[in-house]
């Protein structure tokens, strides 16, 4: 897939070894992911082969320190990759997003040093998937809600409970999850862990089909008196909570990027169709039903982008940026909606067929207004922001 001009990072004043970033992230995905994009898709195959090469780039790791095994690079370079990759395959894409933001930034942001330097090294060099188990049966938008718990027993916690809806679970070897330690306390009750997969009492189970992201795996997390040393909590006993809701916030940015990706690869099928499909006597591209849609279309992708970028590079400068990652996650998902169901207007009964990518784009975009908060959430977020902030 040629790459349209509006997605080259020109336009958003990116330094050297960013714009190199896009340039290999781009060719890896147009070489590696988009071949076999429908293909995973179709059959739901968690791409592994996909996943290895992306571990030898150093995507893994990508914004986290060399000296505990990351590339070394920031958000924006990660957020940056996400995009690129979602631009031909949203299913590899979300796969790098939950390793990287969910599995492996809380145990390198919250955990004591021993705990960084056991997980974080295999994880950073993409040896070890990661995943991050919040979502449960009965708690999902309301995640105070958890019910998983997790009961001190000598050196160990013994968890038992049920996670739902967890991205790479299948294919994961560490996991990052809550469980109520205090029923009185509240969410001021729920503690953070790391699980490894071989954990006594701890078993995987298969997810259901999908809408989309198709090729991206999930599944089930159960525990039955599984066995967690005391030293796999993350952060001190009842904080797991506070940092979990930070480890979203970050997360938030790439989903919105990941957006941007699907929105960008969609629009670039439309305007190529618009430029070869004759209708009317000429191209589509002459008609002006089919200009503005477009025209729409590139405007709200550069918006969505920018949005996104900014969020990155306030989290990369240590400043707050949790009102504008729930701006960009909410504001991105949205136009990625709005952008595919336009791109299959363009291509009109091909866009309907899954022979065409747009469709597959569509049911992708999805996702993106509900995993890490749903679009009512991040409203929620953002008001509380306005309203406490007075701005």
């Amino acid at each position: 897939m040629t790459a349209n001009p509006l997605s080259s990072g020109a336009d958003l004043d990116l330094s050297e070894e960013h714009r190199m970033i896009r340039e290999t992230v781009r060719s890896f995905a147009e070489k590696e992911c988009e071949p076999i994009a429908a293909d995973i898709d179709r059959t739901g195959r968690f791409p592994i082969e996909n996943w290895r090469k992306m571990a030898d780039l150093g995507l893994a790791g990508i914004p986290f320190p060399e000296e505990i095994g990351g590339a070394g690079l920031d958000t924006l370079a990660y957020c940056i990759a996400i995009e690129e990759l979602a631009r031909v395959c949203a299913s590899t894409a979300l796969t790098l997003a939950a390793h990287t933001s969910l599995g492996t930034t809380p145990i390198y942001a919250f955990g004591a040093k021993e705990l960084k330097e056991r997980y974080v090294p295999p994880l950073a060099s993409g040896r070890v998937l990661g995943a991050y188990g919040l979502t449960e049966p009965g708690a999902g938008s309301d995640a105070g809600g958890t019910k998983t718990t997790a009961v001190a027993d000598g050196k160990v916690y013994r968890l038992r409970g049920r996670k739902c809806f967890i991205t790479n679970a299948n294919h994961a070897g560490t996991f990052v999850v809550t469980a109520v330690t205090n029923a009185d306390k509240g969410t001021k009750g729920i503690s953070a862990f790391v699980v490894e997969r071989e954990f006594p009492g701890f078993a995987v189970e298969k997810g259901e089909e999908k809408l989309g992201m198709r090729g991206s795996d999930w599944g089930s997390l159960v525990f039955d008196d599984c066995e967690v040393p005391a030293g796999n909590r993350i952060a001190p006993e009842g904080e797991g909570f506070a940092a979990f809701m930070k480890t979203l916030e970050g997360g938030r940015i790439s989903i919105g990027s990941l957006a941007v990706g699907i929105a960008q690869g969609a629009f670039e099928r439309a305007l190529a169709h618009s430029e070869q499909r004759e209708a009317f006597g000429g191209p589509l591209s002459k008609l002006q039903a089919i200009q503005f849609k477009l025209a729409d279309m590139a405007t709200s992708i550069h918006a969505a982008r920018l949005l996104c970028t900014d969020a990155a590079r306030r989290k990369d400068r240590g400043l707050p940026f949790g009102r504008e990652a729930s701006m960009a996650k909410l504001f991105a998902s949205e136009i990625a909606m709005r952008v595919t169901y336009e791109a299959i207007q363009v291509l009109g009964g091909y866009g309907y067929s899954s022979e065409y990518p747009v469709e597959r784009y569509y049911r992708d975009a999805k996702l993106c207004t509900i995993g890490e908060g749903t679009s009512e959430i991040q409203r929620l977020i953002i008001a509380r922001h306005l309203l406490r902030d007075g701005k």
